[in-house]
């Protein structure tokens, strides 16, 4: 994705665009199952041109697995946390509202949603911050229709590609990643669900993780936290457990 000068740095399967002033998206151009090794490798070695061609650079991330490969590239670059993030939670959110609306059948337009934690498994719905046209969610459906939309969110990539048959999910990928750079380019400080480094904020330090995030010229300028009830604070750090794992087993790759 280009914004301003666009330019694409040359490897295999991801493709960077952007200047030296401007946010670079990286988006992997690959079909899920993921070969961790293999994406590791690539995203090492764009993360190194990175570097070296636009060493004043925001990242957005976008290639999977998501939380992974954020924490990977901002190893690599050497890049303050503030300056390294991914899409994730902007992806996750869009098509919980969608779900939500269509179950609903109501505009998604009427919807807020939000959902924390990682781009997988591991992803933490806050039904406390959803609601349609202002009423709260749990009002409006059992629990048990909640975790049905929660599990279709959570496989919503996997959805996109039977109906497709071949390539990838990538518009909602990508209007989540475009949106993000906008907020960067236009230092528009708006508080945004992204993989952001976690230092602290909810108990959890030294993480990269969804949360939500103020986002400008900068990049990230501060995690925001909200009140969370007690089950969505456990799935949380939870959640953040879980990534920690993954993000130390690629940090050698």
């Amino acid at each position: 994705m280009g914004f301003r000068g666009e330019g694409y740095l040359a490897h295999p399967g991801i493709r960077a665009g952007g200047d030296r002033d401007q946010p670079l998206v990286l988006e992997q151009l690959e079909v899920p199952p993921y070969s961790l090794h293999g994406d590791a490798k690539i995203v090492r070695g764009v993360a190194e041109n990175v570097v070296k061609h636009a060493p004043d650079a925001v990242l957005i991330m976008v290639s999977n697995p998501l939380d992974e490969m954020t924490a990977l590239a901002a190893k690599v670059t050497g890049f303050g946390a503030q300056r390294v993030m991914g899409q994730a939670g902007m992806l996750d959110t869009a098509r919980f509202s969608h779900c939500v609306a269509e179950r609903l059948r109501v505009p998604v337009s009427a919807v807020r949603t939000l959902t924390l934690g990682s781009h997988g498994d591991t992803m933490v719905p806050v039904a406390s911050a959803c609601t349609v046209d202002g009423r709260p969610l749990t009002d409006l459906l059992p629990a048990a229709d909640i975790d049905a939309l929660v599990q279709r969110t959570r496989d919503g990539g996997a959805e996109v590609i039977r109906l497709l048959k071949t390539g990838s999910a990538y518009y909602a990928p990508s209007a989540a990643a475009a949106r993000m750079a906008r907020a960067v380019a236009e230092d528009a400080r708006e508080v945004l669900p992204v993989c952001a480094w976690v230092d602290g904020q909810y108990g959890i330090s030294g993480v990269y993780l969804g949360v939500e995030a103020e986002i400008g010229a900068a990049g990230v300028v501060r995690v925001v936290e909200r009140d969370l009830a007690e089950s969505e604070l456990t799935s949380l750090r939870e959640a953040a457990e879980a990534v920690r794992a993954k993000q130390a087993d690629v940090a050698s790759l």
